[in-house]
């Protein structure tokens, strides 16, 4: 039986990671219009996007076995925070390597949530969850593998685009 402790908490990691998941699809969206001239990366990251719409219909598809709801003030604040860090990366002259830093950041973030959820499902009587939540960490782990594979090669991508600009 689940302690209404760990319902109530399996819920609101639920809703955070719905926000979590609506942030990361305005991120992608946004980088995905200005990744031209990083033809891998902005397909990856097109891939991904199709993976975290997904994802929100899985949540969404968790928290209406629940009798739940995502949070729409959280899912909006985290919408404008994404479209923020975007307009602030979007600026700098450097601005790949800015999104695959946070890229790279921000997957371990979501891993870390799914994780935490996955070790609250049995608590929370949420059983069913479990293999939705399994698939999105794994396609989240695979992220932030490409990424951490990735960084050099953007990195001297970069790199090689500045060096042909200054000549």
């Amino acid at each position: 039986m689940a302690s209404d402790k760990a319902r109530d908490l399996f819920v609101v990691g639920l809703r955070n990671a719905h926000a979590m998941e609506v942030q990361a699809r305005e991120l992608m969206e946004r980088q995905s219009e200005r990744l031209g001239d990083y033809p891998d990366v902005q397909q990856r990251v097109r891939q991904h996007l199709d993976e975290t719409n997904t994802q929100i219909g899985r949540l969404d598809r968790c928290l209406d076995a629940l009798g739940e709801s995502a949070s729409g003030i959280k899912d909006t604040a985290q919408s404008f925070a994404a479209n923020m860090v975007a307009m602030g990366h979007a600026v700098a002259s450097d601005e790949i390597l800015k999104n695959t830093f946070a890229n790279n950041a921000f997957e371990h973030y979501e891993i870390a949530a799914y994780k935490s959820l996955l070790a609250l499902a049995d608590r929370a009587s949420a059983i069913e969850a479990k293999a939705p939540l399994q698939q999105s960490l794994a396609e989240e782990e695979k992220m932030a593998q490409w990424i951490d594979d990735h960084v050099a090669d953007v990195t001297l991508s970069f790199l090689a685009k500045q060096e042909r600009q200054a000549a």
